[in-house]
């Protein structure tokens, strides 16, 4: 075992599988007590069941680190409140979170259900909301604040048939800003990582990524932001793929246009193009690409 975040409490959503997993393992490995929290759910939600967390829970337990296995509804106000307080009772404190868990409903929008909707965001956006709150309660009142990861999704920039997936994603972004701007004075960091792995999630994408990395590269990322050494950084997204980690920008105007007065819809259609104009949308030329690519018999490449 290594030393990185000795002493610390970690409980990590989504904890029993893919980056999850590696993410609980080199947690532990590092020193720190983990809270490994799974519903052990199929990727759209069904069939819950604590076997994945027991299992990563005693993998840890027997490697001679500190573990404990929580099955619960992360989506829900009450299963963020318990596993804050399981992590208290048993181990005093609440250094870091670090929420991965998440399911998939894909389907075009203009046939998603409620349903489809509802519980892409209930698992990944305010799966994020519940245990963040309860954990940044015990957090600005203990001594060493804590830190917050979060996982996004480059899919927060848009997504063909995954709107709720890549509105959940946008959500966790600006969540996790918003708790960096609020929590900086308590001695809390909030950060996301949009990672590309192989996983459950990731073998569904129709097509072949140009860059595509293992949950294990994923994890020392995580431990680095849950560390003493990254106390210093706050409110940002990065991409972990493989040896590559990336930071995306912040959000910000690029070009303005004023008026004499107000604005006219023809005032506007005449001055619009030729000085605000528009900022490009990759993922719509990328589209055009990946629909000649088909055309053609090939499989395109992201």
């Amino acid at each position: 075992m290594g030393g990185f975040l000795e002493g610390k409490v970690v409980a990590v959503t989504g904890g029993g599988g893919g980056i999850g997993r590696a993410v609980s393992l080199a947690v532990a490995d590092e020193g720190a007590a983990v809270l490994v929290a799974d519903y052990g759910v199929g990727m759209a939600g069904e069939d819950p069941s604590s076997e994945v967390a027991d299992k990563v829970a005693a993998e840890i337990t027997d490697a001679g680190g500190r573990a404990v296995a929580v099955a619960d509804d992360i989506s829900t106000m009450g299963a963020g409140e318990r596993l804050v307080a399981t992590a208290v009772e048993r181990f005093g404190r609440i250094d870091g979170v670090v929420a991965v868990a998440g399911i998939l409903r894909e389907r075009m929008l203009f046939n998603m259900s409620e349903d489809e909707w509802d519980a892409v965001i209930a698992t990944h956006l305010k799966g994020h909301f519940t245990v963040f709150r309860a954990a940044a309660a015990v957090m600005r009142k203990q001594e060493g604040g804590g830190s917050l990861v979060g996982f996004t999704s480059g899919a927060f920039a848009g997504s063909v048939a995954q709107a709720n997936y890549a509105a959940a994603k946008g959500g966790i972004v600006s969540l996790v800003r918003s708790a960096a701007a609020g929590l900086h004075r308590y001695g809390i960091t909030a950060n996301a990582i949009a990672p590309v792995a192989r996983t459950r999630m990731s073998a569904n994408v129709p097509m072949e990524l140009s860059e595509m990395g293992d949950p294990e590269d994923v994890a020392p990322m995580v431990v680095y932001l849950l560390s003493d050494r990254a106390k210093h950084v706050t409110g940002q997204v990065y991409t972990v793929v493989g040896s590559k980690i990336a930071v995306w920008n912040q959000p910000a105007e690029v070009r303005s246009v004023y008026a004499e007065g107000r604005w006219t819809p023809e005032g506007i259609a005449d001055r619009l193009d030729s000085t605000v104009g528009q900022e490009p949308m990759g993922l719509i030329a990328k589209l055009e690409a990946y629909r000649a690519a088909a055309a053609s018999g090939e499989k395109p490449n992201a």
